[in-house]
Formats: C-alpha cells, structure tokens, sequence
C-alpha cells in the first residue's frame, strides 16, 4: 500500500501524517509513563494516557511501509552472521585498545544503501551500531544514506572492506526480512568524489 500523499504550502510533496489514534500505541505511551514514574495507581493511568493522545495528536508519525516476508533459513543465517562479526569485531577492537602497535586511523565513512526503506535502514543502523568499532553518525532518511564513525579502517581497501561489510549486512537482513530481493543484485554507486 503506497502512502497518502500531501501537497504543502510550499508546493513539496510529502508523505501525509496520520492523525488517528492507534490503540497499541497509546497502551505503549500510557505502560512507559507508569513506568517512568514508579506508579501503578488509577491516577497514574489516567494521567498517562491523556499524556499519549496528546503526544498522538500533537507528533503524529508518518506512515511505516512495511514490506516484511519472514524467511526463516536467512533470518537463521542472519543472527548466526551478526553473532560472529560482534565476537570477531570484539577481539579486534580489544586488541587494537590494549596493544597499540601504530597511530589509529580512524575514518567516517558513507555508505548508500540499496533498499529505500526507513525499516531497512533503521535496523541496519542499529545492528552496525551493536557490533563493536562502529558507530552511527548520521542516517539520512532522505537518501537512504548512512554515514559510519569506523576505529582503525587503516587506508582505502580498509574503507571499502567495510562499506562491503555494511552492504552485506544490509542484503542479509533483506533476504531475511524483505518482499523484494531484487534490487541487491545491482552494483552499488560511489558516493561524487569517492576514491576506487
């Protein structure tokens, strides 16, 4: 289902926001203030509730297109993948803190990622950002755009092992969690002014 489409003042076109008030949400927001504030008294809930609808009607989200088709031989392959790069990103990260053999060469690196979905980017996010040596700087939701904080890269094959590496992890959660498959056989384009 594509998304509901809203022309600005401004004359861009935008994604419409909904303004509905979703029950699993408001039950979320209504649990977390309780939470927050130690109470599980009436009051509490009453006062957490209003506190979502507000929050609700004031911040709407914008639709989530999602697109899942749950494969369980490549979500199998996926955590069995993402367990080993965080061990083996682990011994590498503690042996460059613990025997510094040369200066680091840090690197903030961007990768563009071929699946234009918020979901994908999100989670792609989170799961470079778990594995230790990386860190998540900025995501441009716009391009679908990451831009990556990497310890000791070293030099350019460094980068692009990397970059791979985010590509890789990137067609692996696809082929576990995605509707369409087809895009990840297309060759990625360079970022203007990328050295190869």
């Amino acid at each position: 289902m594509s998304p509901q489409l809203r022309t600005r003042r401004d004359g861009t076109v935008r994604p419409a926001r909904y303004r509905s008030l979703e029950p699993w949400v408001l039950v979320w927001l209504t649990v977390v203030w309780m939470a927050l504030w130690g109470d599980l008294s009436l009051l509490s809930a009453a006062s957490g509730l209003l506190v979502a609808i507000v929050a609700c009607l004031v911040f709407p989200l914008p639709p989530l297109r999602l697109d899942v088709r749950v494969r369980p031989l490549a979500m199998l392959w996926l955590a069995m993948r993402f367990v080993a790069d965080v061990v083996v990103s682990s011994i590498q990260v503690s042996r460059v803190v613990l025997r510094p053999q040369r200066p680091l060469r840090n690197a903030v690196i961007e990768v563009n990622l071929r699946t234009p979905s918020d979901f994908v980017l999100t989670i792609v996010a989170e799961m470079t950002c778990l594995i230790p040596g990386s860190l998540v700087v900025e995501a441009r939701r716009s391009t679908h755009t990451l831009f990556l904080h990497v310890l000791d890269v070293g030099d350019l094959a460094g980068v692009e092992r990397f970059r791979q590496s985010v590509l890789d992890q990137e067609a692996r959660l696809v082929r576990a969690l995605g509707g369409h498959t087809d895009h990840l056989d297309d060759v990625p384009t360079l970022p203007p002014g990328a050295v190869t």
